[in-house]
């Protein structure tokens, strides 16, 4: 049988290492030996002998989601084999961390990572309770972070002479160091006449980066469960 599907690239070789790889353009792989972490809903095949585990709003560290309702939906992957995740044909990426790195997302974008890193939920410092998106991911420790992107992410550069402001539809993550705050850029004539559409935006200020996707974000309905 012959056919562009059959293409090398497009045919998944066995992993040669335990761990993260990045499959193609819109899923990454997971070589599983023990335990990893990944969304719920988000493994699109796997073979091998493994058990999928959904965590409890209860347990531990997850406990934070109930309060925040921040929305992300974790399960645990455990056993030996490979697993494939995708959600929504999003572009994927990895994140590489290394130690004293950390970096903080939106729980929308992220896909699957290794249990070597830390995660912990918090609210987005100065931007009180505007938006159901100001709860935030921070992770640090060692490891690997598949973050996922609908469209090509941009990472936009900071620094202390060049704030920059992003709406929070569209941010998917930036520097942990970086410090926010809410930032208003319509006035209150434009507010009277039905408004621009663009009221709050997230101001980020220190040194760092940003990264947005290039379009808003669809609203996500609450996890449940």
């Amino acid at each position: 049988m012959h056919s562009d599907l059959f293409a090398s690239e497009n045919m998944a070789q066995a992993a040669t290492a335990p761990g993260m790889t990045q499959q193609n353009a819109k899923s990454l792989k997971y070589a599983v030996n023990g335990e990893c972490y990944a969304r719920q809903g988000s493994m699109i095949a796997f073979r091998g002998n493994l058990q999928f585990e959904k965590q409890g709003q209860g347990v531990g560290k997850f406990l934070k989601r109930a309060v925040t309702g921040e929305g992300l939906a974790l399960m645990a992957v455990r056993g030996q084999g490979e697993v494939w995740f995708a959600h929504e044909a999003a572009n994927c990426f990895m994140v590489d961390f290394a130690a004293g790195d950390t970096l903080t997302l939106n729980g929308r974008n992220i896909l699957c990572f290794d249990s070597t890193l830390s995660y912990e939920i918090g609210m987005v410092k100065g931007a009180g309770m505007v938006g159901g998106g100001l709860f935030n991911s921070v992770f640090s420790g060692t490891g690997k972070l598949g973050v996922m992107c609908e469209g090509t992410p941009i990472v936009i550069p900071v620094s202390p002479q060049s704030p920059v402001f992003v709406d929070t539809d569209a941010v998917v993550g930036w520097s942990t160091q970086l410090q926010t705050s809410l930032h208003r850029s319509q006035s209150m004539g434009s507010m009277l006449r039905g408004g621009s559409g663009e009221a709050v935006q997230l101001r980020l200020d220190g040194e760092g980066f940003v990264i947005i996707r290039p379009s808003e974000a669809k609203p996500v309905k609450p996890a449940t469960g």
